[in-house]
């Protein structure tokens, strides 16, 4: 038997570790932190800010202007564009007002609800929040306010550019989903943040008329 067999063979075994401690659950501490009555409620936006996140962060406000802008180029594009050929007038506007509003109730108030950080944060960036049955018919009068505005901002600014539209050859700007987006969202915003200032206001007003009762 070689030296190294034999100082192998006459080495103590190490003592290993003992990892029971490692495992140890503290099963008195967790079951108070599971049985806690008085714990204050957390919001979704509390969570979320102690979530790690990669990547470039995109302000709300850009996220909520962009998705109102590309719906309206999309309907302008399917139905301005697309029903065109079939319908012209009135009827072409009534049906461009009628996509609108539905898609603005079915489809932009609902994107919204889905990225808003807790149930309401959005609320102030719709002109009609809540979800009812009747609110697409509200929301189909209101497109059509918007749209009459739109249309009224392009004939302004063709007259101004080419006079009036019986002496114009061609018209200088034509209706086309990208600009018809950015109008349509623009008057969107604007009769949005009237009614929250009119909100505010009738706020305020209540609560001095309140304070001065006390």
């Amino acid at each position: 038997m070689s030296n190294k067999q034999k100082g192998q063979k006459g080495r103590k075994p190490e003592k290993q570790p003992n990892t029971a401690s490692y495992y140890d659950l503290k099963t008195e501490s967790i079951e108070k932190l599971v049985n806690a009555k008085n714990a204050p409620p957390v919001s979704d936006a509390e969570i979320r800010k102690y979530k790690s996140r990669k990547g470039i962060r995109i302000p709300s406000w850009l996220k909520i202007v962009f998705i109102k802008f590309w719906f309206s180029g999309a309907i302008c594009y399917f139905f301005l564009w697309g029903l065109g050929t079939y319908l012209v007038g009135l009827d072409l506007l009534a049906a461009l007002a009628i996509g609108l509003g539905v898609c603005n109730d079915l489809l932009v108030n609902h994107t919204l609800r889905h990225f808003e950080p807790e149930k309401g944060a959005y609320d102030k960036w719709m002109m009609i929040p809540s979800k009812k049955f009747w609110t697409v018919f509200i929301n189909v009068l209101y497109s059509a306010v918007i749209l009459f505005c739109v249309m009224q901002f392009y004939t302004v600014v063709n007259t101004v550019l080419a006079g009036s539209a019986e002496n114009a050859e061609t018209v200088p700007i034509g209706v086309e989903p990208v600009l018809f987006g950015l109008l349509y969202m623009g008057f969107d915003m604007l009769f949005i943040a009237v009614k929250n200032g009119l909100i505010k206001v009738f706020k305020d007003a209540n609560a001095k008329a309140g304070n001065g009762k006390k």
